[in-house]
Order: C-alpha cells, then sequence, then structure tokens
C-alpha cells in the first residue's frame, strides 16, 4: 500500500511518517499536490497554517477533490482536517469543501488547546477498533461542520464543545494527532489504513 503524506513546506513529518510505516506501506512525503495524488491513500498532515497550506492545494484543489469523492481514502489530521471544509477564521482562500462548514477560533481563555483530551459521543468503527478514548490535541482553531451526522466524535475544551472526528465516505478528518497519541492512537492510524485496503 503506497501512502502518501502531502507536506506543505513547513514543520517536520517525520513522526507522522514513522507511525504510518508497517508492513506492507511505502510512505512517503510529497511536496507537489498534484503528484501526492498517485497513491493508494493521502494523508493530509496537522503542521502549519490554513492560508499557506490551501495555497499550497490551490493548483490541485478541484482534482483532490474528484479523487476524494471518487473514493481515495484520505486522513486529515488537526490542519489537514480543518482544510476538507470550505474556509477558515485563520487565513484565506478556499478549503477543499469534501465536508460543508467553516474553521473557527477556539473561543475558550487558553488558547491553543495542548494536551491530552477525552473523545466523547464516538460513533465510528476506527474509534471502535483502536480503542482510542483519549488523545493528543494541539489547536487553536475548530471545525464547525453543517451536517451533524459527518461529525464522528466530539471534545470539549473548557466547556466548548467542538468536532473532534469527521468523516465523508473514506475521508476521514481528526482535530488530534494519533501520532502523538500513544498506542491507542497508532492503533487508530492503523485501523484507518486496514479501512483504506479494504
Amino acid at each position: 500500500m503506497r501512502v502518501t503524506v502531502l507536506d506543505y513546506g513547513v514543520g517536520n513529518l517525520h513522526s507522522l511518517l514513522k507511525t504510518l510505516a508497517a508492513p506492507g506501506v511505502e510512505a512517503r512525503a510529497e511536496a507537489d499536490a498534484r503528484r501526492a495524488l498517485d497513491t493508494d491513500v493521502l494523508v493530509l498532515p496537522g503542521v502549519g497554517a490554513f492560508g499557506a497550506a490551501v495555497e499550497r492545494l490551490a493548483p490541485a484543489r478541484k482534482a483532490i477533490r474528484y479523487a476524494l469523492a471518487d473514493g481515495l481514502p484520505c486522513l486529515g489530521i488537526c490542519l489537514g482536517m480543518q482544510l476538507l471544509f470550505d474556509s477558515s477564521e485563520e487565513g484565506d482562500g478556499a478549503g477543499l469543501g469534501v465536508i460543508r462548514g467553516r474553521v473557527r477560533r477556539l473561543h475558550a481563555a487558553r488558547v491553543p488547546q495542548m494536551g491530552w483530551n477525552a473523545l466523547e459521543e464516538r460513533r465510528d468503527s476506527l474509534l471502535d477498533a483502536s480503542g482510542l478514548e483519549m488523545a493528543y490535541f494541539a489547536n487553536s482553531y475548530v471545525c464547525q461542520p453543517e451536517v451533524e451526522s459527518s461529525v464522528r466524535a466530539s471534545s470539549v475544551h473548557e466547556g466548548e464543545r467542538f468536532p473532534s472526528m469527521v468523516r465523508a465516505g473514506r475521508t476521514v478528518g481528526v482535530q488530534f494527532h494519533p501520532e502523538k497519541s500513544s498506542r491507542a492512537g497508532v492503533a487508530f492510524i492503523g485501523a484507518f489504513l486496514e479501512e483504506a485496503g479494504r
């Protein structure tokens, strides 16, 4: 299985690539958004800012949308989840619009949210298979989907509830970092790759 992590050109992808590496999995980073689509699984990582990332995606935005609509498995992590939405308060430019809605800043006094948080209202087979109940977050922004059924888990930070996992078919977005969420986080990625291979 070829797994491609789209490199927005900011930050270190080493820990994510290391977590993705497994028997039968060839994980690589690719900076060219069009070339990144030559893969079995696409991963949108959680490093960077919305504006800069959508600028990098812009030349391949339609191609990525079509590929995901056609069933290419995709995992969006943190910023990668936010890129699945239409727009963000964090920066200009259009997201992928795979999941309708927008991204807004957390209203909490302590921003960013840094550290472990519980996954509540869990309703997805990937969460069941991995046993992931607590995950590591590092975010200042959260997603507001227009369709509630896309939300597969939520979390609460300083009394504010927000989606911590969304899904649209074979496209999954998580606001947390599974690669930093201990054994259950690694198991979550394993469960996603297993599902993607079916």
